[in-house]
């Protein structure tokens, strides 16, 4: 019997990988590597378990021919993906290849990635997390020239579809790596979290060049799309890391609190902080004056599992701290004023707290609200930035979550503000510590404009108010509101961890039979 041999075929086969592994060339490879970044396999390899990458499309590109039809030259295509594992959970993962031709599609029949394309539909098939490392500036104006006709934004697998519908139901993490304009910007906006390089990478809807075309001014990247602007002024992007090995690190850290998908639950981790751990220090930590500051973040280090607390968006509307944790190893998500700067919702602040409440009632992570809340940002400044509408909406979203929530009230709980602190959609469950104070308004500023006419009238002013505002803290003391049972639990502070542990341990049950999709009614003020 004749044994058939394709020796030849497999040879040029793995001919193909190599050329393909090469990238941009070893002068594309060197000059980025100059300039402190990772090639794209590289990035992957970094970020995943070890030998865990399976490449998908490796063979894409564009290849030349001579006479005899062998094959004299190949690019290959300028994306990078297939699956991979993280903590030996599952992932689709892909990358531009800045090498080859600084990662600009070149308009192949079928995209493999970047923007849609092959990996967000098996993300969506396998219903795995979707990993972008973002690259590339997109599309070109060479591709009218290289087409022979232009297209139409939108056309074909330039399309957002599967990009929205992933949202709903696998986790889809994006990292800026470069610079970065066009529709891989838009893709890293599409994403529930995101990071970018400082320093390294920059994110736009255009370039320096096309500003200065049509505005005159000069700027560098930098100044146009850098971390400053991107994360610490606008949160179009979440966070920052340091470098590349920082910015791997925080997605797998990132990963680490969500499911696979949202008919999987949060993975849990294995506990050694003890749940009924009472940290004295929780006692002392809120001061007597209320206009004195404390650190939110110390606190909480005290409450959730040891070195748990994951931030997210930490330098963009830092009047509210939002971050995932964990309880007795289940993960949760936070959301918590932050004294160190007021606590006052600014609009930055509020619509941090939207989105973020938004992305655990998604991924069915019950939600802690840590609340010292003196009310909302007022004044020119703030209603130029729409306070009223971002502190609806945040409140919209807040009535529409469908897991537990928790309100731990610290200190102060005050007007609209203090309202998105509390489940009023839910059970409504509220303790507080012996420090809490709550209203319509604080005492101090309100007593004038209630009892203005009062005051007045009064032989000594002065005194009169200071009377009434007296007589108000007596009856704003939280031992008369735990008596009415208007709230559920008066606590030492030093009980709240143990406190917490205790009914999320109870709730994952719940947890359990509310998996799925999530169903969201009406439109967003």
């Amino acid at each position: 019997m004749n044994r058939v041999n394709w020796a030849a075929e497999i040879d040029e086969l793995h001919r193909r990988r190599r050329l393909s592994e090469a990238c941009g060339g070893p002068t594309a490879v060197a000059r980025h590597h100059a300039a402190g970044k990772l090639t794209v396999r590289e990035r992957i390899d970094a970020l995943l378990d070890a030998d865990s990458f399976r490449e998908v499309g490796k063979l894409a590109g564009r290849g030349s021919y001579d006479a005899h039809g062998v094959l004299a030259a190949f690019e290959p295509a300028p994306y990078v993906m297939g699956l991979g594992r993280i903590d030996g959970r599952p992932v689709a993962i892909g990358g531009e290849d800045y090498t080859i031709r600084a990662g600009t599609g070149f308009g192949s029949d079928r995209r493999k990635g970047g923007q849609g394309g092959f990996i967000e539909d098996l993300a969506h098939a396998y219903r795995l997390p979707l990993i972008n490392l973002v690259d590339g500036t997109g599309g070109s104006v060479d591709t009218a020239r290289r087409k022979g006709y232009t297209v139409v934004p939108g056309y074909g697998q330039d399309g957002f579809e599967r990009s929205v519908d992933l949202l709903g139901i696998v986790p889809v993490v994006c990292a800026v790596m470069g610079t970065t304009a066009g529709g891989p910007a838009m893709r890293a906006i599409l994403s529930h979290w995101s990071i970018m390089v400082k320093g390294q990478a920059q994110i736009f809807a255009a370039g320096p060049p096309v500003v200065e075309r049509a505005f005159g001014v000069k700027l560098d990247k930098d100044e146009l799309g850098g971390s400053q602007i991107a994360v610490d002024t606008a949160g179009s992007i979440d966070n920052a890391a340091e470098d590349e090995a920082d910015c791997l690190r925080q997605i797998r850290r990132f990963l680490s609190y969500l499911p696979q998908n949202v008919w999987e639950m949060p993975p849990p981790v294995v506990c050694a902080d003890p749940v009924d751990r009472c940290d004295d220090a929780l006692a002392e930590i809120v001061p007597r004056s209320s206009r004195q500051a404390y650190d939110m973040r110390k606190l909480l280090g005290m409450v959730v599992d040891r070195d748990s607390l994951f931030e997210l968006q930490p330098t963009f509307g830092r009047a509210i701290i939002t971050a995932f944790a964990r309880m007795n190893g289940k993960p949760i998500g936070i959301v918590a004023s932050n004294p160190m700067v007021g606590g006052i919702v600014d609009a930055r602040a509020a619509r941090k707290q939207g989105h973020f409440v938004e992305l655990c009632d998604t991924f069915h992570l019950p939600i802690v609200f840590f609340a010292d809340v003196p009310g909302l940002m007022v004044g020119v400044a703030s209603e130029s930035e729409a306070i009223l509408r971002e502190g609806v909406r945040a409140r919209y979203i807040g009535l529409q979550v469908s897991v537990p929530v928790f309100s731990v009230i610290v200190r102060k709980c005050y007007g609209v503000a203090g309202g998105g602190f509390i489940d009023r959609g839910g059970l409504n469950f509220k303790i507080a510590w012996p420090s809490a104070q709550w209203g319509s308004l604080p005492v101090e500023g309100g007593v004038k404009a209630a009892y203005r006419r009062e005051i007045e009238a009064a032989d000594d002013p002065a005194r009169r108010e200071q009377e009434i505002e007296s007589e108000l803290r007596r009856l704003a003391s939280p031992f008369r509101t735990a008596e009415a049972f208007a709230i559920e639990d008066l606590i030492d502070p030093r009980e709240t961890r143990p406190y917490l542990c205790q009914f999320i341990d109870a709730l994952q049950g719940r947890l359990r039979s509310d998996l799925g999709p999530k169903s969201k009614v009406g439109v967003r003020p």
